[in-house]
């Protein structure tokens, strides 16, 4: 019990110091066989330092370690391997950072012993391993593989759908106990392609290719005497010509319980060439023109070279486009290899011959119009009495027009009304005229289109408004939907010959030229309707006079002179011609100095205030000053800007952006120009004070949980003030890394009214900051941890009351960075764990002593009373 608890701190203090550099090799042994490329990996992690850490590799075969190959020392290889490495026999390589792979191209017998990687330090303090070692076993070539090629140099020739059977011998005499994996695989391109194969676990892995075929049991490999291994394919495909190989792997399992390739061979077996059968399919009607109602009549002829027992299956197949996919096509009948003809009703499909398959479709119509083809595929029987298709083809497409009853009838476009002036509104009538053989399978719809005059030549596409389907469901355009929707642009249809558009509020936008286009649809038998003619209409114009509007907008500034702390005012008269009753909305803005960090661009948007006189904040942000800003209309084209208690960051150019509405259909209003004013400048001529800023501490390094103390120190040039006129924000920051290429982290904050904010935190530490002279504040870090260490520094705007006691914010500055490092204690990092093992040894064995003190005590007593029962016993026979 003694050396359990006495064995307590000494585990605690091992602990603490696990935690460091780790260096890992691959388990020993490496089992690896003579002649082969070998690789030894090496990691390192855990490290403290650069990225990128250097190896140095050495060898021992039971004596001293020799010195190969570093990454970082060129003339550390030793005299009997220089030669070895100069001609690149033994390779070091990197694969990462901390990771590097010892290459040997043909590993020897003489190679066989110990490897060790080492690390040179790079970290503040030594922990952890630095180096680490692994045992390569080498052994001798015992794998041997043969195949067994016909006598005849030339390749086996067979017929699409005969089998056919390769075999493979592969054995080893290895001392170790390793396991073969035997592939088969095929070469019929640039690469080999895997078929199946026996793993060195016992298990049967087809390829993707071949999965299909191996759980069909058309492919196979089967294990037999000798050592032979056979690759059986019953039903050869054009896929399985080319050159087959035995590919035989050596595995062993290595120290880490995982299986390991040492070496592989292989071996060509054979070639094999598969003759495909022919097969032509050819239609005997060229391109051909049929009369609506008439019947259409092809006929299909098939000829091939197979001979014995087969039967063909014919498909005919009927597409609209000549460039469609076989996936596309519409199939119309087929015929089986069983001669199981597809029933339809207006199709039929005839077998004249052993090569002949005759089609007729009856009534046809502009539908029927398109390209016929058929397809024609050849079977074969198999020996388990299935089927196989070892060949189909698809004749070349006829091209079969269906000429239709012409339909005629013209089209005319009448102006019902037009706008004279701007908000009039337009309608417009698209009639059919002069229709003639227009049955009861015959419907029209109509199309609306619109185009832009232009004064030059330039070519305008027409835009369409929108148009109808066959079943009349009215599809708008993108340049009429959203009025359509609000209904101001109303497509109907008036009667069965008649078509109207009507725009409730013509604007300048739709003026222009207009034309509608009618299209007539035709029944078919499957109840479709389809497109068979489209008559446009002549263009009508929608046009009236007009003239541009004009818009000028002049700023003037009421207060010529004036100082921070002052009212801006300036006002925006704005004047307009041919705007029908305009509104005005105006919005202020403002371009600062290019030296304004707050608005990168230039330009900040300050106060509207629209047509309808609703004012809004733009991108006013001052909150202290939110009602510091009014825009107030005077009279109808005339806008005041007022802007109290002027700061210095208010310095800028400010002008007048207007926009003229006029109003709309609908109520609404609609933008006629816009107009932009004259600048107006406000600048404050000042020699104020100028203010800067430092950091300092007394020790910027400091240990885990002490305490850091960081002063912000504000100094005044030029003008001296009162500490009553003066007042600052100030904000502390942090950039957590050596340099400065992380984003500051805000700490805490302590406005000018002495409200302290404080940033939640995610580690133990805790910071506070308050003032502690006018002009300096102090920041404590409390209890600091690794987390803490970094950059520094303090953010101050200074704040300056005036003659007229208004307070003026001035720029905000910054102190340049101090870094704080913070270091482990160690004996303070130990002191808490090897006091609290003290204590349980302590504990423990006072407990020990204390049940140790009671089982004697106990026993004792036990014992006395047995002996005074013998006395007792003793006196009784003396008195006797």
């Amino acid at each position: 019990m003694g050396h359990r608890v006495g064995s307590a701190p000494l585990l605690l203090l091992l602990l603490a110091f696990c935690k460091g550099r780790i260096v890992r090799v691959p388990k020993s042994p490496l089992i690896r066989v003579e002649g082969t490329e070998t690789v030894i990996p090496c990691n390192v992690t855990d490290y403290d330092g650069p990225s990128e850490q250097n190896f140095d590799w050495e060898f021992s075969q039971g004596t001293d370690f020799v010195r190969i190959v570093s990454t970082w020392d060129l003339s550390f290889t030793s005299q009997q391997y220089q030669k070895r490495v100069g001609s690149g026999e033994i390779v070091l390589r990197r694969s990462s950072n901390n990771a590097v792979e010892l290459l040997i191209r043909s590993i020897q017998p003489v190679d066989q012993g110990e490897y060790k990687c080492i690390t040179p330090s790079t970290d503040a303090t030594v922990q952890g391993n630095y180096d680490a070692t692994v045992q390569v076993k080498v052994i001798a070539d015992g794998l041997t593989v043969s195949g067994s090629k016909a006598r005849s140099s030339k390749p086996r020739k067979l017929s699409e759908g005969d089998s056919f059977e390769l075999r493979c011998s592969a054995s080893t005499t290895s001392s170790e106990h390793t396991h073969l994996q035997v592939t088969w695989e095929l070469k019929n391109g640039p690469a080999w392609q895997e078929i199946l194969s026996l793993t060195h676990e016992g298990k049967f892995q087809p390829s993707p290719e071949y999965e299909e075929r191996y759980l069909s049991g058309d492919v196979r490999l089967n294990t037999g005497a000798n050592d032979i291994y056979r690759l059986s394919v019953s039903q050869a495909l054009p896929m399985d010509e080319g050159l087959y190989r035995c590919l035989v792997s050596e595995w062993v399992k290595g120290a880490d319980s995982s299986w390991q390739k040492i070496q592989e061979k292989n071996v060509e077996v054979a070639s094999v060439v598969i003759q495909q059968t022919a097969l032509d399919v050819l239609i005997a009607t060229s391109n051909m023109s049929v009369t609506e109602r008439d019947s259409l009549d092809l006929t299909c002829n098939i000829t091939t070279d197979r001979s014995g027992i087969f039967q063909a299956q014919v498909t005919w197949y009927f597409s609209e486009a000549l460039d469609d996919t076989l996936s596309d096509a519409q199939i119309l009948l087929s015929v089986d290899r069983d001669s199981v003809v597809s029933d339809s009703p207006l199709v039929s499909l005839s077998h004249m011959d052993r090569n002949s398959y005759h089609l007729l479709v009856r009534d046809v119509g502009v539908e029927d119009s398109g390209y016929y083809f058929c397809q024609a595929a050849v079977w074969v029987p198999q020996h388990n009495g299935s089927w196989h298709k070892v060949v189909e083809k698809t004749s070349s497409p006829v091209s079969v027009v269906v000429t239709a009853l012409e339909l005629d009838y013209q089209i005319f476009l009448n102006a019902s009304k037009t706008p004279k002036f701007s908000d009039d509104p337009t309608e417009l009538e698209c009639r059919i005229m002069n229709a003639q053989n227009t049955e009861a399978n015959v419907r029209f719809t109509v199309s609306w289109y619109y185009r832009m005059r232009l004064r030059n030549d330039a070519v305008v596409t027409d835009e369409l408004l929108a148009t109808m389907d066959a079943d009349w469901t009215l599809l708008v355009g993108d340049k009429s939907r959203q009025r359509t929707q609000n209904g101001e642009i109303i497509f109907s249809k008036q009667a069965m010959d008649t078509f109207s558009l009507r725009i409730q509020w013509t604007s300048e936008a739709d003026r222009g030229d207009y034309y509608c286009v009618v299209s007539a649809w035709s029944r078919h038998h499957n109840n479709s309707w389809v497109k068979s003619k489209d008559v446009s209409s002549a263009l009508v114009s929608v046009f009236w006079a007009t003239q541009d509007y004009t818009l000028t907008v002049e700023a003037v500034k009421l207060k010529p002179f004036f100082v921070a702390g002052h009212t801006f005012e300036m006002t925006c008269k704005v004047s307009s011609q041919n705007i029908k009753t305009p509104r005005y909305s105006v919005l202020i803005t403002a371009e600062k100095p290019l030296t304004d960090q707050s608005n990168p661009n230039g330009t900040t948007r300050i106060i509207s205030l629209n047509q309808d006189s609703v004012v809004r904040l733009e991108d006013w942000t001052d909150q202290a000053r939110v009602d510091g800003v009014v825009l107030e209309k005077v009279q109808e084209n005339e806008f005041r800007y007022r802007m109290y208690q002027t700061q210095m960051s208010d310095a800028g150019l400010y002008r007048c952006v207007v926009t003229a509405w006029s109003p709309g259909g609908g109520g609404m209003w609609r933008e006629a120009v816009n107009g932009l004013s004259n600048p107006i400048q406000i600048d404050f001529q000042t020699s104020g004070p100028v203010f800067n800023v430092s950091v300092h501490s007394d020790n910027p390094t400091v240990y885990q949980g002490e305490l850091a103390d960081l002063l912000c120190i504000v100094t005044i040039d030029r003008v001296a003030l009162e500490p009553d006129d003066m007042s600052f924000d100030v904000s502390w920051f942090a950039v957590h890394s050596f340099a400065l290429d992380r984003a500051p982290v805000l700490l805490a904050s302590l406005d000018r009214k002495g409200i302290v904010t404080q940033v939640r935190r995610n580690w133990s530490s805790d910071v506070s900051l308050e003032r502690i002279s006018p002009m300096e504040f102090r920041l404590r870090v409390h209890g600091c941890e690794d987390q803490d260490f970094g950059n520094h520094y303090c953010s101050v705007t200074p704040w300056v009351r005036s003659a007229t006691g208004v307070w003026q914010r001035e720029p905000e500055i910054k102190s340049k960075p101090i870094f704080i490092s913070v270091k482990m204690d160690v004996l303070n990092a130990l002191k808490y764990p090897v006091l609290i093992g003290i204590g349980l040894a302590t504990i423990i064995g006072l407990l020990s002593c204390l049940i140790g003190y009671c089982s004697s005590r106990w026993c004792c007593k036990k014992e006395v009373q047995e002996t005074r029962r013998e006395r007792r016993r003793l006196m009784s026979m003396e008195m006797d």
